[in-house]
């Protein structure tokens, strides 16, 4: 009887040796075969802390056609089931195991581009986050005192603090950490700008700078009068005039603005109004790129106090009201 039971037992340890070795010796071979897929390109995902296992089975799931149990003995014969790293990936048609193995290996992952022009908002910020398929909305329920809070940012309002720029970032990753990498970036290069200002400027803070920057980001596309507009701005804050800037009447609108400026509107009181008010308005009211920044803090030196858009992209500059008028009526009015 005993002999019998060893017999046994040693007949299950030969057909499991043997399924194992059949098994392992499929995963060796089959490295190079490439991988049915429902289509073309599949992306999947595999979360922190997966089993070599539960990884091929999120493949599966995605719409890859790769067997697990081969799969785990492929990457534990290869030695790199201990290296695989969580994130978003991309199959692409033809591929191998072995390929796609690597790739985890080194963690290769898909990555997205998204960009935040010069002199976007923060509304608009949120707005292109939420409309991403490809980011995880942890913010979308949270207003903004909320969200500074939780960003730990010392600021009563967001506008401003978000360096506009492209940020790279895998599928799956959290509009908060998008977010935080955009605040730290403006944080840095407003210190180091506000560092290397110019001395005797009309500006008591890093801050006002900021301010200061986003108006001059919303008034004039051109490179080349970025630094004459900012030298108006800083001989009207010097004097105490009124900055005058109709992007900053259009901020103070918000949803009121219908695309065009009235006399009204001009008149009509709100803190970003730099017709009714001196000085600066209390937050910015966009996201300045560095240009604007540099140009708010390296202003050129000059005695113009007013200027008016040509048409073209560029402003003719005017140190007195008369020769003002006489540039409205030119290329505004026509006349």
């Amino acid at each position: 009887m005993k002999k019998a039971i060893r017999g046994f037992l040693w007949l299950m340890i030969f057909c499991l040796t043997a399924v194992a070795v059949a098994i392992a010796t499929a995963a060796w071979w089959g490295w190079k075969r490439p991988v049915p897929m429902r289509t073309p390109v599949v992306d999947y995902l595999i979360d922190a802390g997966s089993t070599p296992r539960q990884i091929a089975m999120a493949m599966r799931n995605a719409g890859i056609d790769i067997q697990p149990e081969a799969f785990v003995w492929l990457a534990r014969l290869s030695g790199r089931d201990k290296w695989l790293k969580a994130g978003a990936y991309e199959a692409r048609e033809g591929e191998t195991p072995w390929t796609l193995l690597n790739r985890m290996a080194n963690g290769d992952m898909t990555q997205v581009r998204l960009t935040f022009p010069e002199g976007w908002t923060f509304a608009q910020i949120r707005a292109a986050l939420n409309a991403n398929p490809q980011i995880r909305h942890d913010t979308q329920n949270m207003d903004d005192p909320s969200l500074l809070q939780r960003l730990k940012l010392d600021a009563n309002a967001p506008e401003g603090l978000f360096y506009p720029d492209t940020y790279v970032f895998t599928p799956g990753s959290s509009d908060l950490d998008i977010l935080r990498r955009a605040a730290q970036a403006g944080r840095q290069t407003l210190e180091r700008a506000w560092a290397d200002r110019d001395a005797d400027l009309p500006l008591d803070t890093p801050y006002q700078a900021l301010i200061l920057a986003s108006i001059i980001e919303k008034e004039t596309g051109s490179s080349a009068d970025r630094a004459r507009i900012a030298g108006v701005f800083i001989n009207r804050l010097k004097i105490g005039m009124p900055l005058q800037t109709d992007p900053t009447v259009i901020y103070g609108l918000g949803a009121d603005y219908q695309g065009r400026l009235r006399k009204r509107d001009l008149e009509r009181d709100t803190p970003w109004n730099t017709y009714t008010r001196t000085g600066l308005p209390p937050t910015p009211i966009s996201s300045p790129g560095k240009a604007a920044l540099l140009a708010a803090l390296h202003p050129e030196r000059h005695k113009y106090l007013y200027f008016v858009s040509r048409g073209d992209g560029t402003s003719e500059f005017s140190t007195d009201l008369a020769a003002h008028n006489r540039a409205v009526a030119k290329y505004i009015l026509k006349r």
